[in-house]
């Protein structure tokens, strides 16, 4: 179907109401003093709290307008504003998933202090959980160790046969990247304290089992295993885990908000819209082993088939936990803009670091560090 004249000018007033309220959502402008660099294709750069506007963008379902090419108008006037990538109306790689989104969330990275750290989360991830060391590389005396469960690529692997493979042997997966840096001369975390911030309540995983005695003997702090676990990680990230099935395991990260309004009309800047909440068993929150959506709790992500974000209303203001280095978004480029453009990221509104890395930037990089 085809938009109507109404249709058409409720889209083209949604697109320009957008650009003008992305004023009001980034107080602090980035400049290029407020850069840093850092490694590879990633720069760090924060910027203050975000004011929260009205935004109600209902589309209708069957058009010719693609959701992709909406959302790169919006996100081009966005650009223009705020420093935003401006990103391409094509799909994130090849993979038939991810067809309907040109961003994807690819994982999150985190921090470490130390070496001992670094293996006891390592330790932790894959007797705990049962994540796999997917890639790693050392750099400068800073070691990455990504972990996860399947390949991260955006296109089919060649040794991917239907109906053969396992989805473990699918590309598209989530990844969480290790980070120790040498020269960080103070401890971020010291294990077995509560997480050294709140604005991260916990990344969530499905899977089919986790052990419990394996996170204790790596230094993992549990608070809670009744039906589901809740424990800190050896590296200060919270982590829940669900017993059950996720087409990836790595399902999304769960953000306090001290206003999920403010909060959710910063994510759809950056492509992502409100998905329907994912769960990992055929029961939906209906059982002692997996609860439901939380009361007034947005779950939001850029495609149906991702990694997404869990929204949470918080009383009090979200402390940054300072080991969470990033968000990581991976993204199509519009045309004419290089792969290896470095975008500024920029925090939301809960001090969570948003990192921004092309596609094809990320492609290689995946290959290469294999």
């Amino acid at each position: 179907m085809r938009f109507g004249k109404r249709a058409t000018m409720k889209l083209t007033v949604l697109i320009l109401l957008s650009a003008l309220h992305l004023t009001e959502c980034f107080q602090a402008p980035i400049s290029p003093q407020s850069i840093a660099s850092n490694q590879g294709s990633r720069v760090q750069v924060h910027s203050s709290s975000s004011s929260s506007f009205s935004s109600d963008t209902n589309l209708p379902p069957n058009d010719d307008i693609s959701r992709r090419s909406v959302l790169a108008q919006g996100l081009a006037l966005g650009a223009v504003l705020t420093g935003m990538p401006s990103m391409s109306n094509a799909a994130v790689g090849s993979l038939p998933e991810f067809q309907d989104s040109n961003a994807i969330v690819q994982g999150l990275t985190i921090r470490v202090a130390d070496k001992s750290q670094q293996e006891a989360m390592i330790s932790f991830l894959s007797d705990g959980f049962d994540f796999q060391v997917l890639r790693q590389r050392i750099n400068g005396g800073i070691e990455e160790v990504w972990m996860g469960f399947g390949p991260e690529q955006t296109s089919i692997p060649d040794d991917f046969t239907i109906p053969v493979s396992s989805f473990a042997r699918y590309g598209g997966h989530a990844s969480i990247c290790v980070l120790y840096d040498p020269t960080l001369t103070s401890a971020l975390y010291r294990t077995g304290n509560d997480a050294p911030g709140t604005n991260i309540a916990y990344l969530q995983v499905g899977v089919p089992a986790y052990r419990i005695s394996q996170m204790v003997k790596s230094g993992g702090k549990v608070l809670d295993a009744y039906g589901i676990v809740n424990v800190v990680s050896p590296s200060g990230l919270p982590m829940r885990g669900i017993v059950g099935i996720s087409p990836d395991p790595i399902m999304f990260v769960a953000i306090n908000c001290e206003s999920v309004s403010k909060s959710k009309a910063f994510y759809e800047q950056l492509g992502f819209v409100e998905q329907e909440y994912p769960f990992a068993r055929p029961n939906k929150g209906m059982g002692q082993f997996e609860p439901p959506q939380p009361p007034k709790s947005v779950y939001m992500a850029p495609s149906q088939n991702c990694m997404g974000v869990l929204l949470l209303p918080s009383r009090k203001k979200p402390v940054v936990n300072p080991v969470v280095e990033s968000l990581n978004i991976v993204y199509t480029p519009s045309s004419g803009a290089s792969p290896d453009d470095v975008i500024a990221p920029f925090s939301d509104p809960s001090g969570v670091s948003i990192a921004f890395q092309s596609a094809a930037a990320f492609e290689a990089e995946e290959k290469i560090t294999r």
